[in-house]
């Protein structure tokens, strides 16, 4: 394990993302940090749908992001390609783009399968 790491785990999909973290910070178990959703927004529109969903998906990161401060290393997963668009976004985002991420892909766990393949992944 790596010592004084900030280290956290997103399960994500392109409406809703589980945040986890340690609970101090830089030591401690891994916990659940908070939970982030896109609200979906009736659209009357193709083209107006499409761009509420890139919204919502900027909102979807930036929700994400408040929970995560200075992060080192980040462990994301979930289904179909957010997470590859998440890291993306991050990799373009000043504050994280140093951090060292890792993709998986899996399906919606329970809070605590998702502690536990998160610890999974920083030993």
């Amino acid at each position: 394990m790596s010592a004084n790491k900030k280290q956290f785990g997103v399960w994500m999909d392109s409406h809703s993302a589980v945040v986890v973290g340690r609970e101090n910070t830089d030591s401690g178990e891994f916990v659940i940090l908070g939970t982030a959703k896109v609200s979906s927004e009736g659209n009357s529109s193709e083209n107006a749908a499409n761009n509420a969903e890139k919204g919502g998906l900027q909102k979807l990161y930036k929700e994400i992001t408040a929970y995560m401060q200075n992060v080192d290393e980040l462990h994301v997963t979930g289904t179909g390609t957010a997470q590859e668009q998440f890291i993306k976004y991050l990799a373009g985002t000043p504050q994280y783009k140093n951090a060292v991420t890792k993709e998986s892909t899996s399906n919606k766990m329970s809070d605590e399968k998702l502690l536990e393949y998160v610890a999974a992944q920083f030993n």
